[in-house]
């Protein structure tokens, strides 16, 4: 069996020899008046039509004076019926390839092709081509699963040749993008302005969460962090104004890998002011509905071992005493030492730095694996919620709500915390954690304590990741991106090709 090496030498030659017969391998003009699936899907309207379309190739066979190609756009496939009497010669004028220099093109290869709409001799639908224009030649060929390509690692760093071979993965990102398209319309609706904030922050807040560290040399190497959440730029909008924002784009967060949690990834964040968090528990149930209905086209899923169906009445637990059932402890008067022993009887992880904050947290994930929801995780205690406003009769819970579904909390709500004095304590609280070691408390931001003693009106703030995308997809974090990070590596194929570089 040839190695790549050999496989590419031989494209390569064939290049010199498109080369010496006066065409061009890679030119840019193009010409289509069709996407493939609009003929295959229109073919009574389409029969007997020229046409003009693009795409890569798929599968060659020739046969004399007889060739079939199957070509490939973003749409569909389509077969080019080629006989020799019908097509161009070779020519420089118009970069066409004839049925006698065809064995110069390949599986991977780019072309155009200009022909008539017809409908095969055994029935399939086809352009019976007239010219052939090159487009792109491809240097390496395609693998198949069969030959080998399904190793993940393999795939997560090829991705545009993943997508080649599992078509079913390059829709996945289309769906994607149908996710993220459904989430700005639906805010868009309602009236939201989508506002881009910066990545780079001096402070950076919004979530407990371990930032990455960069400098920037314009500012004499001041230290800046990677953005872990859009929250606090997106309030200080608020007091600037604006009455209902979001931003949709990358949060960096400097954590481990999980089939949940990527360090890098996208998320959005909504804040409306002169609503509190029954307003915005509302409309984001709403707004999840629409977007998986927009994406998937149905709102029943059949999630692992979960079955699923948003088209019903959403539950609300609360807090403590979901805690306490599961428990027996009170999380407003238990001890860090009674929480301590919870996580060692349930198997969960005790840490030296454990606070009783991050240890109640522990117990409640324990608990939410198992959820198969949708239900709304309400009246969230003070002391996990540095940034949501208390109720006005029980300063010790918060005006929160999450949402959870088949196991996963998929967004985080409140009413938002417009006080700067309690801001203040409540900052001063998670620099007190972060000093003894909690690297994921929040920073102290001074500067947006000081835009809420401007004032910042009343308001509901909600965000939620791509990981809700990920979920209902049924995938995991780094299949539900197009591009995983992975630790640099370069195969010893290209090695050997480029021997002459430095790698």
């Amino acid at each position: 069996m040839a190695t790549m090496k050999e496989l590419r030498q031989e494209r390569l030659n064939k290049l010199e020899q498109i080369k010496e017969l006066g065409l061009n391998p890679y030119p840019a003009e193009t010409n289509r008046t069709h996407m493939i699936a609009e003929i295959v899907n229109n073919f009574d309207a389409m029969e007997g039509k020229n046409v003009q379309i693009t795409g890569r190739i798929t599968g060659i066979r020739k046969f004399g004076k007889l060739a079939f190609i199957v070509l490939r756009d973003f749409s569909g496939t389509i077969q080019l019926f080629i006989q020799a009497n019908n097509i161009a010669e070779t020519s420089k004028e118009g970069n066409l390839i004839g049925i006698k220099d065809l064995n110069l093109l390949d599986s991977g290869d780019f072309v155009q092709a200009n022909g008539e709409v017809i409908r095969s001799k055994t029935g399939e639908i086809s352009v019976a081509t007239k010219e052939l224009k090159l487009l792109t030649k491809s240097l390496r060929p395609m693998p198949t699963i069969q030959d080998g390509f399904s190793n993940k690692e393999e795939r997560f760093r090829r991705r545009y040749v993943d997508m080649n071979v599992n078509i079913d993965v390059r829709d996945r990102f289309v769906r994607r993008s149908k996710f993220w398209q459904a989430t700005r319309d639906f805010l868009n609706n309602h009236g939201f302005y989508e506002i881009n904030i910066p990545v780079l922050e001096h402070t950076t807040g919004g979530a407990d969460a371990n930032p990455f560290v960069t400098h920037m040399d314009a500012l004499d190497n001041a230290q800046f962090y990677l953005r872990i959440s859009h929250e606090l730029p997106l309030k200080r909008l608020l007091g600037a104004g604006f009455e209902k924002v979001y931003d949709l784009g990358p949060r960096f967060r400097n954590e481990n890998y999980s089939d949940e949690h990527l360090p890098e990834h996208v998320a959005m964040e909504w804040y409306a002011a002169y609503w509190d968090w029954r307003d915005g528990l509302k409309f984001q149930e709403e707004m999840f509905k629409y977007v998986l209905k927009e994406t998937f086209g149905t709102l029943q899923f059949t999630l692992g071992n979960f079955n699923v169906n948003l088209d019903q009445k959403w539950e609300e637990w609360d807090y403590a005493e979901t805690i306490e059932k599961r428990y027996g402890i009170n999380p407003y008067n238990c001890t860090l030492e009674q929480v301590k022993e919870a996580l060692k009887e349930n198997n969960l992880e005790v840490e030296q730095t454990e606070n009783k904050a991050r240890g109640i947290d522990k117990l409640w994930k324990n608990i939410r694996k198992d959820v198969t929801g949708p239900i709304w995780l309400v009246n969230t205690p003070t002391f996990i919620s540095p940034l949501a406003k208390t109720h006005p009769n029980h300063p010790e819970m918060t005006q929160r709500a999450q949402v959870v579904i088949a196991g996963s909390e998929l967004c985080n709500m409140f009413s938002e915390l417009n006080d700067p004095i309690d801001q203040l304590n409540r900052f001063m609280e998670q620099q007190n954690m972060r000093d003894a070691g909690d690297d994921e408390a929040m920073m102290l931001d001074i500067d947006f304590v000081e835009m809420l003693e401007y004032g910042m009106p009343p308001a509901c703030g909600m965000g939620y990741s791509e990981r809700v995308f990920w979920i209902f997809e049924g995938v995991t974090a780094r299949e539900g991106v197009p591009f995983p990070q992975l630790k640099h590596e370069i195969s010893e194929t290209t090695k050997d090709i480029y021997s002459r570089i430095n790698f």
